[in-house]
């Protein structure tokens, strides 16, 4: 197990008032100094889509939040939507049975997060045929200057953390790629996607601004996250915390006694409110780091894994980030009100069929 704890990692948490979280971080504006070739060319890739005709597009996507995110946009339209990254399960490294060849042959258009995230995917993604759209999402909307590279994904490792999904502004980019890759494809339809696309715009952004003001009832000072997978670094630059670290299993080996010491003592220096593990991978690190330096262990955080099952009422992107940031907000002492009234319902159906 890689441990690793680095203070003031993700974020510039200091120096900025309670009330100044909706403001963005210089770190996400562009930099037109560095090379965003990657970013423009799997824009230019998105944009390839064909017109279908005669049946339904078919499209392929890989983990949950993802295909939550193309099935919002694609309601009621003439598509099916084929996830097949099992919920659950470790995107990073998960490597598709030889049946999802099948599905992925036959596809018209693949989203994927890209950043590296689905690797093993992409290589099964890079044998469809030339008529097949293949959008990175992430990479078509992120430019290299915002890549953020940290303690999980290093610079030296050559891919940036992924997790772009937990930062709403950066999912307003996304659906805006989803709708306009729909809307080649499928023209005939438009309307459908258009309106669905008003919908989820104004109800991300909505969540956008509830989150906004949770935080504001959390002291500076206390917006940090230490968690146990690293995909909070874009939420933390936009909404103002500070990812102190991120503890996740890289072998099935436990850490020493000396490295888990270590962690106690830097997370009562830093007054470390709570630590965060996950549902879907239990940590007893985390569990007896949080027992032993006296603060809470929360271990319901997910990233990718959606609550409930697919044809739930919560099983979205949205209740899963509204499920996270209320949990952040209540155990690092906030008050998560504005959060917990706000309605992620937008009335669009979900049609999508999620690998489990």
């Amino acid at each position: 197990m890689a441990l690793v704890l680095v203070l003031g990692a993700c974020s510039s948490g200091s120096g900025s008032s309670d009330s100044d979280v909706s403001v963005p971080d210089d770190s996400e504006k562009v930099d037109p100094s560095v090379d965003d070739t990657q970013s423009k060319a799997a824009m230019a890739a998105c944009s390839l889509a064909l017109p279908v005709t005669g049946r339904k597009v078919r499209i392929v996507t890989t983990v949950a939040p993802i295909t939550s995110l193309v099935a919002s946009i694609a309601g009621n339209g003439n598509v099916e939507i084929n996830g097949i990254v099992p919920e659950g399960t470790n995107s990073h490294t998960y490597e598709p049975p030889p049946s999802a060849a099948a599905v992925v042959e036959k596809a018209d258009i693949v989203f994927v997060n890209g950043l590296g995230l689905e690797d093993p995917t992409l290589e099964l993604v890079s044998n469809v045929a030339p008529t097949t759209t293949v959008c990175e999402l992430g990479t078509a909307v992120l430019p290299k200057s915002n890549w953020v590279y940290d303690f999980s994904f290093p610079e030296e490792g050559g891919k940036p953390n992924p997790h772009i999904w937990t930062n709403p502004p950066m999912v307003l980019d996304m659906i805006t790629v989803i709708r306009d890759v729909l809307a080649l494809a499928d023209p005939a339809n438009l309307a459908v996607y258009d309106d669905n696309y008003v919908k989820m715009t104004e109800m991300v952004t909505g969540l956008d601004a509830a989150m906004v003001e949770a935080t504001a009832t959390i002291p500076q000072e206390s917006r940090k996250l230490l968690t146990y997978h690293d995909a909070y670094a874009y939420f933390a630059l936009h909404f103002k915390y500070t990812v102190i670290g991120a503890i996740q299993p890289q072998s099935f080996e436990e850490p020493s006694t000396q490295d888990i010491a270590r962690l106690i003592e830097q997370v009562k220096a830093e007054n470390v409110k709570a630590v965060f593990g996950s549902e879907v991978f239990p940590s007893p690190v985390l569990e007896q780091i949080g027992k032993e330096a006296g603060v809470r262990y929360i271990d319901v955080l997910r990233d990718d894994d959606l609550l409930g099952k697919p044809g739930d009422d919560d099983h979205s992107w949205a209740d899963l980030m509204k499920f996270n940031f209320i949990t952040m907000v209540d155990a690092l002492g906030g008050n998560a009100s504005a959060l917990e009234k706000f309605n992620t319902k937008t009335g669009i159906p979900d049609n999508a069929t999620y690998a489990q």
